[in-house]
């Protein structure tokens, strides 16, 4: 039981530090900082995905999806949060 609640408490903490930024500093400002960031995933992409497995193609699954898969390959991978950021402007510009 001790366990299940520190594995909460670890989520909760977890989805606060993912969702809690503000939009603004989730968003590029302008078209070619969100050009280089989506440049930046696709180099990204075969380091962290494909590494360990066959990732699925972008286009694959919806955006809000990708939100749900990179929240989890983030803790498996140990993925640095502006990776995670550049992943996602790859993943939802398929």
């Amino acid at each position: 039981m001790r366990k299940l609640v520190i594995a909460i408490l670890f989520a909760v903490v977890a989805l606060g530090s993912f969702w809690g930024r503000s939009s603004a500093q989730q968003q590029p400002t302008s078209d070619a900082e969100r050009r280089q960031l989506i440049l930046k995933g696709a180099r990204l992409w075969p380091i962290y995905c494909n590494q360990c497995h066959n990732a699925r193609p972008p286009g694959q699954k919806a955006p809000y999806e990708w939100d749900m898969e990179i929240m989890h390959m983030r803790s498996l991978g140990n993925i640095p949060p502006e990776d995670v950021r550049a992943l996602l402007a790859y993943l939802k510009a398929r």
